[in-house]
């Protein structure tokens, strides 16, 4: 990963404010990207934020600050739009974890059931999905169906977390987030030994058991507007150490420890300064996806959005 120099930044950010004018584009950032990163940006957010940000924000270039699958999802839905991701090589290793003729194969197996997708997934999977969810609204994606019986894919811990609420029977993909789903029960209870009384706030990709043990479960920025909003004073966050940046800029007043401080994406942390300003110079690396596959992935966001 590459490391700017604290002399570098501000002339860093300087140039990426004028190159995004020149080039009449906008910059989305992830609230796990690092602290710089979410600072030049235009919008920082979940993945349903940005999503929708990716639609109704002006601008004729995307600069996807996040992995593959979230800059692939803006191609989708906003074609005629140039869309770059910075960082080329950040990918989603949960969504590499279910490919679309894999799902292919559980849908012959299942043919009454309809397909709900995490928004975590590639291109091709969506296409094969009947509508996506993300961890903020699987809830309401979920009983927003009529099927009985709903194959989900691919996270088993944001499945089994939906399961929780819905009366549907939902059939989980054996996927997971690599950082979430390391975080554990012990974690649980040594911050809340390190920090006795403090609210503790988890995301839905984590196991059933840290679930079980938080005060409230919500997406990343479900988790921000908690903190922001509660009477209370501290908190124990349990997802990716990235959000502690935003919280602290929207809540200075709160004190926030990290469930897990190791609970770090290392693609989310690909993305830098010098890669956002060599992407609008060049406007590479662009993502892009076939109109066949694009047009099929396109329903089922769109029906997302609906919801």
């Amino acid at each position: 990963m590459e490391v700017c120099r604290v002399q570098d930044v501000s002339s860093l950010h300087d140039e990426i404010l004028r190159l995004k004018e020149d080039r009449h584009a906008i910059i989305l950032a992830h609230n796990y990207q690092t602290a710089d990163v979410q600072d030049i940006a235009d919008f920082t957010g979940d993945s349903l934020e940005l999503a929708r940000a990716a639609t109704t924000r002006e601008g004729d270039i995307i600069v996807f600050c996040g992995v593959d699958f979230m800059a692939e999802t803006a191609a989708i839905i906003s074609p005629e739009k140039t869309v770059l991701l910075p960082a080329r090589d950040a990918c989603c290793p949960m969504a590499d974890m279910i490919t679309a003729d894999e799902l292919k194969l559980v849908k012959s197996r299942y043919p009454e059931a309809a397909v709900v997708c995490y928004v975590n997934t590639t291109a091709g999977v969506k296409a094969e999905s009947d509508i996506c969810c993300t961890s903020s609204n699987a809830v309401k994606v979920v009983n927003s169906l009529r099927e009985d019986q709903i194959i989900f894919v691919p996270d088993r811990n944001l499945g089994l977390y939906t399961q929780r609420f819905c009366k549907k029977e939902i059939l989980p993909w054996e996927g997971f987030c690599t950082v979430h789903d390391c975080i554990t029960p012990d974690h649980v209870r040594q911050a809340h030994d390190q920090h006795p009384g403090a609210v503790t706030l988890v995301h839905p990709e984590c196991r059933p058991e840290v679930i079980d043990l938080a005060d409230y479960v919500a997406s990343t920025s479900g988790i921000i507007r908690y903190v922001c909003d509660s009477s209370e004073k501290e908190f124990i966050i349990g997802t990716e150490v990235g959000i502690l940046h935003r919280i602290g800029k929207e809540c200075p007043t709160k004190k926030c420890y990290p469930l897990s401080p190791s609970a770090i994406c290392i693609n989310m942390k690909k993305t830098n300064l010098v890669k956002v300003r060599d992407a609008l110079i060049s406007l590479q690396p662009r993502i892009t996806v076939p109109e066949e596959t694009a047009g099929r992935a396109r329903r089922a966001i769109d029906r997302m959005l609906a919801v």
